[in-house]
């Protein structure tokens, strides 16, 4: 649960100043202190507290095993494939944390931990497993044109041959839009170096939560009709940003992989800021707000409670995502 603002002691003076400071120079404000810098291209680390503890160290190693891959291609894949469930099965018998079909994991799957046994449950064999597949798919469509790495990621969805038939990307949705999630959610997986840009974007989305202040809290709530204009933490960040054309996705643990992770000292406005039940695990995030400056948020806290301004900093806070890079 978050603290209230004025709860907190702050003064309707500064409440004021705030909201003055959103309506007319949030923007404007950003870039200056920023002063326009560009974006740092990414590297292939891993962002801090983008992947859960327990399986950082093995999805660093692994995405190192070949060029095709980083890891944080790697991640974003295995994040798509389970959601990082180790238990994970499909109606399609795929199973894993890396979603391998037996067949396929009876050709290419690897004892990643040295015990004598291949386990396709078992995170130790399955990620090592996913890079080095990922590595023999590149090489068996190395020659195809277009997008090497878009091609490596289709043939792990739909198969190498179907790559080589159709000279890249095939034509199934299921698996263009795998290809395309996966890209896009490189970005939030991947260390960044540098600043990061702010986006007029942000301020819109910012505009767009401060009208909303006021607005009862309803858990699910979107903001609908049937709705009577209420929502919860995550309706109120994908509203915002759907209204600058930005699509989230509904819940905060998963709007978490929307863009690259400012730290605490790099937040700009319209940045998400994220709260968990454990700092080593994304899956535990349990609440976000939109950062609007001063070590402040626009949020839906909980049942009772109105949309408000609350402070970020508390012993849950998890970290940041920027949607408008992502």
């Amino acid at each position: 649960m978050r603290k209230a603002l004025l709860g907190a002691g702050i003064s309707m003076g500064v409440l004021s100043g705030l909201m003055a400071m959103l309506v007319l120079g949030t923007y404007a404000a950003a870039m200056a202190m920023r002063g326009g810098a560009a974006a740092e291209p990414r590297t292939t680390g891993l962002a801090e507290g983008s992947v859960p503890a327990e399986y950082r160290e093995l999805v660093r190693e692994a995405g190192q095993t070949c060029p095709a891959i980083s890891p944080a291609l790697l991640a974003a894949q295995l994040y798509q494939e389970s959601g990082w469930r180790p238990d994970a099965e499909s109606p399609a018998e795929a199973q894993g944390i890396a979603q391998f079909i037996p067949g396929t994991w009876a050709t290419h799957g690897v004892d990643g931990d040295g015990d004598g046994d291949k386990d396709v449950w078992d995170p130790r064999d399955a990620i090592p497993s996913a890079a080095a597949y990922d590595c023999k798919l590149a090489q068996y469509v190395e020659d195809v044109p277009g997008d090497p790495t878009k091609n490596m990621l289709a043939a792990y969805n739909a198969g190498a041959y179907r790559v080589i038939q159709y000279q890249g990307v095939p034509p199934y949705t299921e698996t263009q839009n795998y290809v395309d999630v996966i890209t896009k959610l490189e970005k939030s997986f991947a260390k960044h170096q540098g600043r990061l840009d702010p986006s007029k974007k942000a301020a819109e989305a910012i505009a767009y939560a401060q009208d909303k202040l006021g607005t009862p809290y309803l858990w699910g709530g979107d903001g609908t009709a049937e709705d009577e204009g209420r929502f919860d933490c995550s309706g109120l960040s994908k509203a915002a940003y759907d209204s600058v054309g930005i699509e989230l996705p509904r819940v905060a643990n998963r709007q978490w992989n929307t863009g690259p992770h400012p730290k605490r000292d790099e937040l700009l406005p319209g940045d998400l800021v994220f709260f968990a039940h454990d700092l080593e695990d994304p899956n535990s995030i349990h609440h976000v707000g939109i950062y609007v400056g001063g070590g402040y948020m626009i949020d839906a806290p909980y049942t009772g409670s109105k949309i408000r301004f609350d402070p970020i900093d508390s012993p849950d806070y998890f970290g940041a995502t920027r949607p408008t890079a992502g």
